[in-house]
């Protein structure tokens, strides 16, 4: 039996990997100080044999080291997301992001884990030069959280040369699905939209809507991670993309909801487009879920949204004040 330990398990992405862990059989053990993570992504495992939860924050080391005595494989998901508040709180993003990056590496390496996979973020490219964007590209991230994955990604790829730790990154492009989170931070468009629909509000786009992003469906990232903790390549970063680049304008379409526009936004992209040829080739993987696929089976589970905090371009234009103040 495999024992696995996710940080950040009880979040989008990473609840989404427990579920699959322990559907495989394998003994999971989480590590969330529930800051973005939600207790109801995880509850139906409580009682299961094979599951673990402790809450504890990963930047603490001399709290998180004890469990990974025994593991095998470690997926590092645990981090503050969103760029609004990473441009107010840059010191809590570094300690989420960085510190705990650290911890849980020193951590793996004392247990002498067999495999690390890093959950890296796209951001890290800012707005790049090439589409489809391969991971040679030039690194530039906007705002603090861009930076502090990256600076993640390069802890790893170094306790990995310096330790042999066996480690791999994969930068996710454009997450989406069931328990994306709904916080009270203005983020992700997914959360903004449906709560919008379910309130029988427009929804906000921003600019002409002509933007296009690489949606990549939550099982979709599911599988790239586990194909990657059973790979046996090390010190390589991977991109992890849907295959292609959808316009917000076609979102709307399918959500088929009224809209109203809102003003663009500085340092983010036209584009984002992964280039998934590197792990094609490595790894074998490819994407399994079209857009239109996994947006209809996001509406199917719409009620998921009922509590989210519905955006209107007023509110929209307060949350995002700092915005473009340090980013213009």
């Amino acid at each position: 039996m495999h024992r696995v330990l996710i940080t950040g398990g009880a979040g989008f992405i990473g609840s989404h990997l427990v579920d699959e862990c322990l559907r495989l059989g394998f003994d999971v053990t989480v590590i969330d100080n529930l800051s973005v993570g939600r207790m109801r992504n995880i509850e139906a495992h409580l009682k299961h044999g094979h599951f673990h939860f402790i809450e504890a924050d990963v930047s603490k080391f001399e709290r998180i080291e004890p469990y990974f005595k025994d593991i095998q494989w470690v997926f590092h998901l645990a981090a503050r997301a969103d760029i609004v508040p990473s441009i107010q709180l840059p010191h809590v993003y570094h300690q989420a992001n960085v510190e705990g990056t650290v911890a849980v590496l020193e951590a793996a390496r004392k247990w002498d884990v067999d495999r690390f996979i890093y959950a890296a973020s796209s951001s890290c490219y800012g707005i790049p030069d090439v589409y489809p964007t391969p991971e040679s590209a030039a690194i530039r991230p906007e705002y603090p959280y861009a930076l502090t994955k990256y600076v993640g990604e390069c802890y790893v790829m170094h306790w990995e040369k310096v330790y042999k730790l066996p480690a791999l990154s994969l930068r996710f492009f454009n997450v989406y699905g069931p328990r994306a989170r709904t916080s009270g931070t203005y983020g992700a468009v997914f959360g903004v939209f449906l709560s919008q629909k379910l309130a029988g509000k427009p929804l906000t786009v921003v600019g002409d809507g002509t933007q296009t992003r690489d949606f990549t469906y939550v099982t979709d990232i599911v599988g790239a991670l586990l194909t990657a903790a059973r790979s046996s390549l090390t010190g390589e970063i991977f991109n992890v993309g849907s295959g292609g680049s959808y316009s917000v304008n076609h979102l709307v379409e399918l959500l088929n909801a009224p809209a109203v526009s809102i003003p663009k936004r500085p340092g983010e992209p036209d584009q984002t487009f992964a280039d998934i040829s590197k792990i094609e080739a490595k790894l074998g993987w490819q994407p399994k879920v079209s857009f239109e696929e996994g947006v209809k089976a996001l509406l199917e589970k719409i009620d998921d949204w009922k509590d989210a905090p519905v955006w209107t371009p007023e509110s929209i234009e307060k949350a995002t004040a700092d915005w473009f103040k340090f980013l213009s």
